[in-house]
């Protein structure tokens, strides 16, 4: 989604059996909300799967890696950090911050945006060492509260691109969902659908 710069999400720890399905939900929540690529432990290998499942069906682009040097990759990542954690600051404080980092924040009427910057998005496990702490740029909180890291990702991720990535189009998929108000319908993704009038969406050719 991002042409100037590559958004990774990152999840640090994974205990199989355990933290299967949130794991596998961190990697689908990094490509519906705009990131390009999700690195997971390797350890993570159904996850892995399932995302790179769910990205041929509905489109990408969006890439998944497992691997097994987390700590070093975090360490010699050359872009920005940030580490999401119930104790970081609140994301409404930085966020600001955070886009001007990585060139995603607005030129004033006499100046230049900041130049892009790749951005790397930790998000942790059971236990994230003290040293992850120091090394990101930003330690940020999404409330302060304990709640699901899923939905910390997806806040941060929704301000950081600020609903853009809602609007986003996706490449090669197979299918598509049709958003109804009542209704689960799924495409062929080149089908046509009419609307609730029966016209055709294009409308006359």
């Amino acid at each position: 989604m991002n042409d100037a710069r590559e958004v990774v999400v990152l999840r640090y720890g994974h205990r199989p059996g355990r933290d299967d399905r949130m794991t596998t939900h961190v990697g689908l929540t990094a490509r519906a909300l705009g990131a390009d690529r999700v690195i997971l432990p390797d350890n993570a290998g159904q996850s892995a799967e399932t995302v790179r499942d769910i990205t041929d069906r509905f489109g990408g682009p969006f890439a998944v890696e497992l691997r097994d040097d987390q700590k070093a990759f975090v360490g010699n990542f050359e872009g920005v950090v940030v580490h999401l954690t119930m104790y970081g600051e609140r994301v409404q404080d930085v966020e600001e911050d955070v886009r001007e980092a990585v060139g995603l924040d607005e030129p004033e009427v006499v100046g230049e945006a900041s130049p892009p910057r790749d951005l790397l998005v930790v998000v942790g496990g059971e236990k994230v060492p003290w040293a992850l702490y120091e090394r990101a740029d930003f330690n940020v909180g999404v409330t302060n509260q304990p709640h699901s890291e899923v939905a910390g990702l997806s806040v941060f991720l929704d301000r950081l691109f600020e609903g853009a990535e809602l609007d986003r189009e996706w490449a090669d998929a197979d299918r598509r969902v049709v958003p109804e108000a009542i209704g689960k319908t799924v495409v062929d993704a080149g089908e046509e659908v009419a609307d609730d009038d029966g016209s055709d969406p294009a409308g006359p050719s």
